[in-house]
This record gives C-alpha cells, structure tokens and sequence, in this order.
C-alpha cells in the first residue's frame, strides 16, 4: 500500500537551502519516493493558520517501508546534515488508502 511523507517547511533564505533541496530529490527517486508536491507558488490557505511562507512537500513512495529506509538511510543522514541551521521543518509519513 503507498505511503506518503508530508513536510512543512519555513525556509528563510531559499537559495541556502538548495544544495539540500537538490541532493534529497535525488536520494528520494533513487530510493523509489516521487514528489507529488514540492514548494508548489500557486497555494491557498483556505482554513485555519498556515502561513504563505510555510512550504509543503509531498513525496509518494511504493509502502510506509520504502520511506522508511529512505528516510533511516545512512545516505540521507548525510544528505540531511546540508539542511542543518537552514529550516525548520515537521514531517509526518502516512499510509494511503
């Protein structure tokens, strides 16, 4: 069953955040996720508060297991450290229906 990884992000100086940005991609597709969203211009809040600078990405990969092993990956431990001091994000990975 897929799963998806939900991440909000508040990234304060984009362009310090990219080398992240692009290596993650990257580990995610070699790893099986795709990104359905990534930092999408075109955003609504329509209820309650979500700020326009909080960004939202969301990866689908193949089962909760996948984006398991991508995420407790000896490779993305060290992709992980290129985002350290430049954006606090939250993360949540759930199953699909």
């Amino acid at each position: 069953m897929a799963a998806y990884m939900v991440i909000l992000a508040e990234v304060p100086d984009p362009a310090a955040f990219r080398d992240y940005a692009v290596a993650a991609g990257e580990l995610v597709a070699e790893f099986g996720g795709e990104y359905i969203v990534r930092g999408a211009q075109d955003t609504e809040c329509l209820e309650g508060d979500w700020p326009d600078e909080t960004k939202c990405v969301i990866s689908r990969w193949p089962s909760m297991e996948a984006a398991r092993a991508f995420w407790n990956s000896d490779a993305y431990a060290e992709v992980r450290k290129l985002r350290l001091g430049k954006a606090t994000v939250r993360v949540r990975l759930m199953e699909g229906l």
